[in-house]
């Protein structure tokens, strides 16, 4: 199973940007469409972005839609999450998962330990 490891969070102001970083160790790490989802306290864990194993096709929430992209590199084995035009509605814990590129956290296989963005006002 693949072993996944976010980075790149921390605290910047409203308007700025951050990239988020997932690195993947394992069998056939670079094979896996990947996810990445969010949560903040006291609210459920929810999607934020998905691109299949190859790269070639994502999915966006509505509210990151434009401002966030996701990618991956050329070895597939990283996944990045670049955020700009950051709010503080972004600040939450940010997890990366890998086994599908869908909304439903339900059908992904492995999850990181999360990284925190906190965006101030």
């Amino acid at each position: 199973q693949v072993q996944l490891v976010e980075s790149g969070g921390g605290l910047v102001q409203a308007g700025e940007s951050l990239r988020l970083s997932c690195a993947a160790s394992g069998r056939a790490a670079s094979a896996y469409a990947m996810g990445w989802f969010r949560q903040a306290p006291g609210k459920d864990r929810e999607f934020v972005a998905g691109l299949t194993w190859d790269g070639s096709s994502t999915k966006y929430a509505d509210s990151v839609k434009g401002r966030f992209i996701i990618s991956k590199d050329s070895a597939k084995i990283t996944t990045f999450l670049q955020m700009n035009s950051l709010k503080p509605d972004d600040t939450a814990v940010y997890f990366c998962a890998a086994g599908s590129y869908r909304d439903n956290p339900r059908v992904y296989v492995s999850w990181g330990q999360g990284t925190q963005v906190t965006v101030s006002s």
